[in-house]
């Protein structure tokens, strides 16, 4: 995976996934034309439902903490706006690239095969969106129908906030269509036309079939799924040709034919074939969500007595209509106005000057930078991303080794995730059931001490290595006072978010509100952003959301396939009926783990894997706090394990001059020093419990 800033994606050693795409300026289609218009649209509205949102649970905040007045509709609309950053983020989203795919085998064909590679998972990514919007149209049509409301306080018709869900998996499949026209425009007027009437002959047959899945050659199959394989076909003969019109038709049938032959075989059979066919389709390029989404699809048709493809809509809609999930966004969008206020640089200057006197200074400022910036930003790829343009230049102009400043920037950034607030803990939190405030209280210590053992890393490593480090240079205390000026901002910015929630005032999906509105204040005060770059912010919040929140979709549909099949207890019961002890599971937990994360996004690896780890570790009676942070860590050690690591793509994507394989071996001490500190948790459990333990 490659990446040039949060959740958007750039070239690396093979041919670079943005010049596969001509510009839209190069559309010379009238229908290609619109329908760019109508994903740019639709981004513009999810930029604005996301600036709705951070304003409804501000003035929620204010109304209930300043005047008593708590509103009874916050929550609620607040949670419904989510769902529409979602998915009318997703046309957008991929627009820009920025849905995130395993460029493992990719990266290494030329630009022509690795064009056709791509036409082929863009049509099979295509098949299931397609499916998705067809299900979930029908699903928001029966809710109308039938006159369904919501439980909440509003009593909201249930059709209104579920709209943007089909819409935005029409749109969102509209900007496939145009990607797959950028990457091989067909020639004649007769091939560009034919797909669009072919779309329209198929909008009209699924209208006529109506909001109820109509049974064909008995009760397995039904007309709406033979109507869109039925599209599919000649319309990727139209646009794209015989030869990937086969591969991909090739492709998709031998995977349902495995699938139908395997209904009813042996559990650990099938279980094979679902992570097998779901590490096929990463490997070979689908996008990692519609990857799982569709390995799930094909479960839920082939694998049950009785196809239950309705579940594709329940779960797009259950699995974002969830209020703790806004705090991703508000996250996100707090650190991208961090990222334009321009404070960065003003607090890593402070630290330079605090540890100039340590042996390797700089590599100290940057672990401290990267653990200061972690409290406010959430993110292990915002933290790579600014430190990347901040410290590394700095760090190798002053004459530091290249290994010692991206190992250490590297190893500084996964602090993004541990030390609160932290996406993948909120994105954890809701998922089994457990307190996120607890989850972001365990990560605290945890967090510092693996700081400290970073910066102790880089001392040895200063000493220890001639030349790594130059000599370290000592400031005046005047200096060291003056500078500390910059550490003013993020200390509020921290004293906001993290004292609103701990002291009661705010959820921490408020706090993440406040945060991002504070981070607004800032910038305004600093004269660094205006209208148009507050909606710019915002976009491009909306994109990564629906980045992310998609591969939560897609995780949903695939871990419901495994709960069905009953795996998950399966494998909880060989385990303990086999008696291992729990740091032996721990230990080969962690060994899985670390070859995921060699090749799977932190994320998605986190959902893949939760519904069979989260199960044994309860099990084996591990307290869901400390496991999740235990989760975090290991998440973290994937994000700089070569060969996939994405902090490690990030900061070789900002250097010019630093190899991907220096880098990667600049960060293979810290991989070890994490890896000693999980042994250190398991020891010394109360690192991680005893904060939320007086908490409690």
């Amino acid at each position: 995976m490659t990446v040039t800033n949060p959740g958007e994606k750039a070239p690396q050693d093979g041919a670079p996934a943005a010049s596969l795409y001509p510009l839209p300026s190069n559309d010379d289609f009238i229908v290609v034309r619109a329908a760019n218009h109508l994903v740019q649209a639709s981004g513009v509205l999810a930029g604005l439902a996301l600036l709705a949102m951070a304003a409804i649970m501000c003035f929620e905040i204010g109304s209930r903490s300043l005047f008593n007045s708590p509103t009874s509709w916050a929550t609620e609309i607040s949670t419904y706006l989510l769902v529409a950053v979602v998915f009318l983020g997703l046309g957008i989203a991929q627009s820009g690239n920025s849905h995130v795919q395993v460029e493992l085998w990719v990266d290494r064909l030329s630009i022509e095969a690795r064009r056709k590679v791509e036409l082929i998972c863009q049509w099979i990514g295509l098949f299931f969106v397609l499916m998705s919007a067809w299900q979930m149209a029908s699903f928001n049509a029966r809710e109308f129908f039938n006159g369904t409301r919501d439980w909440g306080l509003l009593s909201t018709p249930q059709w209104i906030p579920e709209l943007p869900v089909s819409v935005g998996l029409l749109i969102y499949a509209l900007a496939i269509l145009v990607d797959i026209y950028r990457l091989k425009p067909p020639k004649g007027d007769a091939r560009r036309w034919a797909l669009p009437i072919l779309a329209l002959l198929l909008l009209a047959v699924l209208i006529v079939l109506g909001r109820h899945g109509v049974p064909a050659f008995g009760n397995r199959h039904d007309w709406g799924t033979i109507a869109i394989a039925a599209f599919m076909v000649p319309a990727m003969l139209a646009w794209s040709g015989l030869r990937t019109m086969l591969l991909t038709v090739a492709l998709l049938g031998v995977l349902c034919l495995l699938y139908w032959l395997m209904r009813g075989q042996p559990l650990a059979v099938v279980g094979v074939l679902l992570v097998a066919s779901m590490i096929f389709l990463l490997l070979f390029g689908v996008r990692i969500a519609l990857a799982l989404g569709l390995v799930g699809m094909l479960g839920v048709y082939f694998l049950l007595s009785r196809p239950q493809l309705s579940l594709l809509a329940e779960r797009a809609w259950s699995s974002t209509n969830t209020f703790t999930l806004s705090a991703v966004p508000m996250f996100i969008f707090m650190g991208g106005l961090l990222l334009r206020s321009g404070i960065v640089a003003g607090m890593f200057d402070s630290l330079v000057r605090w540890f100039g006197r340590t042996p390797g200074g700089l590599a100290h400022a940057s672990a401290g930078a990267s653990a200061i910036f972690a409290a406010v930003s959430g993110s292990s790829i915002a933290t790579a991303a600014t430190l990347g343009k901040v410290a590394c230049p700095e760090m190798i102009e002053r004459g530091y080794s290249p290994r010692l400043t991206y190992g250490v920037t590297g190893a500084g950034a996964t602090l993004g995730i541990l030390i609160p607030p932290s996406i993948p803990m909120i994105i954890y939190g809701t998922t089994v059931g457990a307190s996120v405030t607890h989850l972001f209280m365990g990560g605290i210590l945890p967090g510092l001490l693996l700081m400290s053992l970073f910066m102790l890393t880089a001392l040895v490593w200063a000493l220890g290595w001639r030349g790594s480090a130059p000599a370290a240079r000592a400031y005046t205390m005047k200096e060291k006072l003056v500078s500390s000026t910059g550490m003013v901002p993020f200390a509020a910015i921290i004293f906001v978010v993290l004292g609103s929630m701990y002291a009661g005032i705010a959820t921490p999906t408020e706090a993440a509100a406040i945060g991002a509105l504070a981070a607004y204040i800032l910038c305004l005060i600093r004269k660094k952003i205006d209208v148009g770059g507050l909606f710019a912010v915002a976009l491009d919040t909306a994109k990564v959301t629906a980045m992310l929140l998609l591969i939560v979709v897609g995780a949903s549909i695939f871990s419901w396939v495994f709960d069905y099949i009953r795996l998950p207890r399966e494998v909880v019961a060989l385990i303990t009926n086999a008696g291992l002890e729990p740091w032996v599971v721990l230990v080969l937990m962690t060994l899985v783990y670390l070859v995921l994360g060699m090749f799977i996004e932190s994320i998605a690896m986190m959902l893949m894997t939760l519904p069979v780890t989260f199960p044994i570790a309860m099990a084996l009676g591990m307290d869901p706090i400390w496991f999740g942070i235990f989760l975090v860590l290991m998440i973290e050690i994937g994000l700089i394990t070569p060969p996939l690591g994405m902090v490690l793509f990030v900061l070789s994507s900002m250097s010019e001059k630093v190899s991907f394989v220096q880098i990667s071996l600049g960060v293979l001490p810290f991989v070890i020093v994490m890896l000693v500190f999980l042994a250190i948790l398991y020891a010394f459990p109360d690192i991680v419990l005893w904060l939320p333990q007086q908490a409690k």
